[in-house]
């Protein structure tokens, strides 16, 4: 195919009409460079799903035109899914200093940190990879070292803009570098990528600093243990918690997992000023009295297996909730979340603790730009097609409402589903064909090993309970020899329901001998049988639907 006739592909493979697992890959000719690799929470239905990681068999298929992959900032919905696709895709992974010192904390707790090659790179860097020219514009956002990228490609100029916002007073380095922005708006930009996270929200999104203020003004009247929940990523704000503590004369101590890890490379790498003798460890922070102590920890959405939670629920081994305490909740609910953290907030008011959160106080401000912003963005770039990125269905259609306002085309405003593909030429644009995309579940070790059969078995089992019927039978005869005995799980009470399971037991063993006799050794219609029997009267006398498995061992 002659250079001229090449168009560029972009294939978001997660992040479209949906919030998290972002990922998209963009190709020319023989080269493919993908941007971010995350990962999202699994959604109530999937019951017992750890992580949701982006089905990446498209890359997999293609792995040896795979450049590379650039990572935009640090966030989990931007980098959790590395150590799963890194496994199966094994190419260089670019990003800012302080994202891929997270990113080797998280390759090393899974045994890749030596196999994977990571490259540091600075805002205002190129880097090259195959046809395309990747520059670093350096974002602000609610973790720092965040980036925009301008891929110039051989069709021409692609902003992506990952997540940021407009804020001119960041805790942490510069403002976002919207003159870079306007130059290339200048020169002229094909397509536009934009988050639309917040694309609902009118006006303008707070500065961080907002928060800091509050967080003053709560320790400054506060006589007693005070514990932050916050995501562990938004390094700004617990700069802010570590900023207030020092100002008050208290000491803080860090709790769960990712908050340690975090704080630990965040420290390391200067993103996080820590002034000597204010951190104190776990297992001396009941050497300090309650009046001069924070707790820095994790759980802000509820999440049940985290540090708040149990402390919440009195699980936790060294830390428990005394009447008195001050809790500040420093996040807002992610949709679907909103009922787990008003579990845990309304048990923290019945132990007896004072809780502030997003509906009392400014504890929380959003790191995705609000519709304001978002037009700042538009008229600096000017672009001639666009595509909104990071978002829901509503939040997507939204935004090509705003850039329908702002003057652009509906022609030239493309909403994807994943796994499209949307193929750009120095003056078109269409949407033709699509690719392998969607969800893989991470359950435990497993990866992709639990799909809609295993979740339709469990959503059945939790909903209607197990009955297993255990029959011996004589292998030479066919006939019952013991049994049937039944286990019921999750469906009734065996001691409370004698009469049923007895007649649950008739009914069973008759389904067993009702058999022809020369099918004795084809146990699948024995068991059908007994599985039909057992269903009708359990329906007729429960209206109830449990999941019957029949075993039939044979002697």
């Amino acid at each position: 195919m002659s250079k001229s006739k090449k168009k560029l592909k972009i294939i978001p493979l997660g992040g479209l009409q949906e919030i998290g697992k972002n990922i998209t890959a963009f190709e020319y000719g023989d080269d493919i460079v993908v941007v971010d690799c995350g990962l999202s929470f699994p959604e109530d239905e999937m019951l017992g799903i750890d992580l949701v990681i982006p089905d990446v068999s498209y890359l997999i298929k293609n792995k040896e035109r795979v450049k590379a992959i650039v990572l935009t900032h640090g966030h989990e919905d931007h980098i959790g899914a590395l150590p799963y696709v890194l496994r199966e895709l094994n190419v260089p992974i670019y990003g800012t200093k302080l994202t891929l010192g997270l990113v080797k904390y998280k390759l090393e707790e899974h045994g890749l940190a030596d196999q994977v090659h990571l490259q540091t790179v600075q805002p205002g860097q190129t880097i090259e990879l195959g046809a395309f020219k990747i520059e670093f514009i350096r974002a602000t956002h609610s973790i720092a070292d965040s980036v925009c990228l301008a891929l110039f490609t051989p069709v021409g100029i692609v902003i992506h803009t990952g997540d940021f916002k407009i804020d001119y007073t960041p805790i942490e380095g510069a403002p976002m570098d919207l003159a870079r922005l306007a130059e290339l708006g200048k020169k002229g930009v094909l397509l536009l990528m934009c988050d639309s996270t917040n694309v609902e929200n009118e006006g303008y999104t707070m500065s961080e600093r907002t928060v800091g203020d509050t967080f003053n003004e709560i320790f400054m009247n506060c006589r007693s243990r005070i514990l932050v929940a916050t995501f562990a990523s938004n390094v700004h704000r617990v700069q802010q918690i570590f900023n207030a503590a020092v100002k008050f004369g208290r000491k803080v101590t860090v709790i769960g997992r990712s908050m340690i890890n975090v704080v630990n490379v965040a420290m390391e790498l200067g993103y996080l000023n820590v002034p000597e003798g204010v951190l104190v460890d776990m297992e001396n922070m009941d050497k300090v009295p309650h009046d001069k102590l924070v707790i820095i920890t994790t759980g802000s959405q509820g999440e049940p297996m985290s540090a708040l939670t149990r402390i919440t629920f009195s699980e936790h081994k060294k830390v428990e909730i005394v009447p008195g305490d001050t809790v500040i909740i420093s996040a807002s609910p992610i949709p679907g979340n909103e009922k787990l953290i008003s579990k845990v907030i309304n048990e923290l008011f019945k132990k007896g603790a004072n809780v502030i959160y997003e509906a009392l106080a400014d504890t929380h401000v959003s790191g995705h730009a609000c519709q304001e912003e978002i037009k700042l963005i538009h008229c600096l770039v000017t672009p001639k097609f666009f595509m909104p990125v990071h978002g829901e269905h509503r939040h997507l259609r939204q935004h090509a409402d705003l850039a329908i306002k702002m003057g652009m085309n509906k022609e030239d405003i493309f909403i994807l589903d994943i796994g499209k593909v949307l193929e750009l030429t120095a003056d078109s644009a269409k949407i033709n064909g699509s690719v392998t995309a969607g969800k893989v579940l991470v359950d435990g070790l497993g990866v992709g090993d639990v799909g809609n059969v295993v979740l339709r078995d469990r959503k059945h089992l939790s909903q209607d309970g197990l009955i297993v019927v255990v029959i011996t039978i004589e292998g030479d005869t066919g006939n019952v020899v013991a049994g049937p005995d039944i286990i019921s799980r999750g469906f009734v009470y065996v001691r409370e329901s004698e009469d049923l399971m007895e007649q649950l037991k008739d009914i069973a063993k008759q389904a067993a001998y009702k058999c022809d006799g020369k099918n004795h050794g084809d146990w699948s219609i024995r068991k059908t049988a007994i599985r039909e029997a057992l269903k009708d009267c359990i329906y007729e006398k429960t209206k109830r639907k449990p999941m019957i498995l029949p075993i039939i061992m044979e002697i």
